[in-house]
């Protein structure tokens, strides 16, 4: 075996989907990236219901790949042929339902589609745990409600990384921590809740629900697990030029929180980590369970089954973004050819001076419904009083700041119910902004926040990551150390943070900004109301 064979086999493959990018990142046996690879993609509004196609999925996962594999020719001079693991990570939660022959029954219905409203009621009810309106289950369920013609052809429900991962591997199989974004899990088994499984089935028996609901999920995997190897189809569907090898091992296919987790090295009882990307949550690891039902906290897992309290808001970046882009459109026409987080930067260095704090305007990032703060139609918006004065400092401080509102009011809840943590990290490219958003946050938070070397990687690096563990399990160079000392001692040994601590007067300007926001928004949920969205 050669030298150049060897480092390769020594490197891991992480591919995440995220909401418009898909990436692909290499990672080096001490954690280092090595190099990255990228392919941009949107949702689209059809029929009502946001989704992506699965062309649109085949394609840029070998855009992304391609991209990378261009990346290793010209940063190292080596062609990529084969790696040590591989594992793939992906917007967690909607609905894929497949029929036994693997095809799609319906569009792909993504994590922010919210017409689940009477399915995760009524579960929530029954199986007395707060079922969020994007879950897999709430989907299927309302389905069934709906007597939609496809249920009674379901064969296979899965997530998006499911669905990747067994069009490279031909394995149904979802790690722990994405499953638990489809139906509860019982952290005693590392498995679906039997009991819960046997109440949905008495609760949907009837001949026009098709098979029952344990037939449908895949099988759950924890952190270390193989899960798989790469086909020769998949490897034909991932790398078009057939320079890459069938045969690797791939991990257990995770969600985006289980991958942030691991990214932020968040795993362990008492750390949280928030990422902020087109949507923005907060995972932090319980000791024991909540006290009760609480309906703006999902309960999800870790990638090694501990339990998890999440905020998860369906609206983040997206609308700054949006104005980003309107400036450097700006730009361009006077121009200039600015880089995108060089716009970014400028937009928002002054939006934590005191000049910013301008009472009288607000910014609503809403662009979809917002259930943890009973929106129920997402209208961007932008409002100020006459007297209040218009500059790009204030409307950066109202756009940032925004951000955060709504997490803000699930933190709240969580705090209500005595959960704390020791330590929280964040994650995300809106971190890449000089500081700038880590302050916003940590004022938000009322707490330090933590930015890992790495977190602007983010998922594709975090699912790499769990890649390499899987590897050390499968090889015995784990020595038996679960997933939390294997991160610190293995992947994060050595590791920088940037660490912020919010001064009393960020903290207190922020709650003074949350509080108007709160009150602001019946101007919002009329808009939902007034303005219709046009098709």
């Amino acid at each position: 075996m050669n030298d150049e064979r060897i480092r390769q086999e020594r490197t891991t493959l992480g591919i995440e989907f995220g909401s418009t990018r898909i990436k692909a990142c290499l990672v080096g046996e001490s954690g280092q990236t090595l190099a990255t690879g990228s392919s941009s993609w949107e949702s689209e509004l059809l029929d009502g219901v946001w989704t992506y196609s699965l062309e649109a999925v085949r394609e840029g996962l070998a855009a992304a790949y391609a991209d990378l594999a261009a990346q290793v020719v010209k940063v190292h001079g080596i062609h990529l042929r084969v790696v040590g693991a591989i594992g793939v990570s992906a917007m967690m939660h909607g609905y894929l339902a497949l029929d036994s022959a693997g095809e799609l029954l319906t569009p792909f219905r993504t994590w922010r589609n919210t017409t689940t409203t009477q399915a995760a009621a009524r579960l929530t009810e029954e199986l007395r745990q707060n079922i969020p309106l994007r879950w897999s289950v709430a989907h299927h369920y309302q389905a069934i409600l709906d007597a939609e013609p496809h249920v009674p052809r379901v064969h296979t429900l899965t997530t998006l990384a499911g669905y990747v991962h067994h069009l490279l591997t031909g394995t149904h199989v979802l790690g722990i921590g994405d499953a638990s974004g489809m139906f509860p899990i019982d952290p005693d088994t590392a498995d679906y809740d039997a009991e819960m499984l046997d109440r949905f089935d008495q609760l949907t028996a009837g001949p026009d629900s098709g098979r029952p609901l344990s037939q449908l999920l895949p099988p759950v995997a924890s952190a270390g697990m193989q899960a798989g190897f790469l086909t020769p189809e998949g490897a034909q569907l991932l790398d078009a030029t057939g320079a890459l090898e069938p045969g690797i091992m791939f991990c257990p296919p995770e969600g985006d929180a289980g991958t942030g987790m691991v990214a932020s090295n968040a795993v362990r009882a008492r750390t949280g980590n928030v990422s902020v990307g087109t949507s923005i949550f907060a995972m932090l690891v319980l000791e024991d369970s909540l006290r009760s039902t609480r309906g703006e906290i999902d309960i999800v897992a870790t990638p090694d089954a501990k339990l998890v309290a999440m905020v998860h808001c369906n609206n983040g970046a997206s609308e700054l973004g949006a104005w980003a882009g309107v400036f450097g459109e700006f730009l361009t026409r006077l121009g200039y050819t600015p880089d995108a987080d060089e716009v970014f930067q400028a937009m928002l260095s002054g939006a934590l001076e005191a000049e910013a704090s301008q009472n009288g305007l607000l910014a609503y990032n809403l662009l979809a419904a917002e259930p943890i703060i009973g929106v129920t139609q997402g209208r961007p918006m932008i409002v100020r009083t006459p007297g209040t004065p218009l500059s790009l400092a204030g409307f950066a401080r109202a756009q940032l700041l925004g951000v955060f509102a709504a997490l803000s009011v699930g933190m709240a809840v969580l705090a209500e119910e005595g959960v704390t943590v020791d330590r929280f990290f964040a994650h995300g490219g809106l971190l890449r902004t000089g500081g700038v958003a880590q302050r916003a946050l940590a004022a938000a938070l009322g707490t330090p926040v933590s930015v890992m070397k790495d977190a602007s990687e983010g998922g594709a690096w975090g699912i790499a990551v769990l890649a390499r563990y899987a590897r050390a399990v499968a090889t015995g160079s784990a020595a038996s150390r679960g997933l939390p000392d294997w991160l610190d001692e293995e992947a994060f040994a050595g590791s920088e943070a940037e660490t912020v601590e919010p001064s009393e007067v960020e903290i207190a300007d922020y709650a003074e900004f949350l509080g108007r926001w709160l009150t602001g928004l019946p101007v919002e949920l009329a808009a939902g109301e007034i303005l219709e969205e046009r098709k």
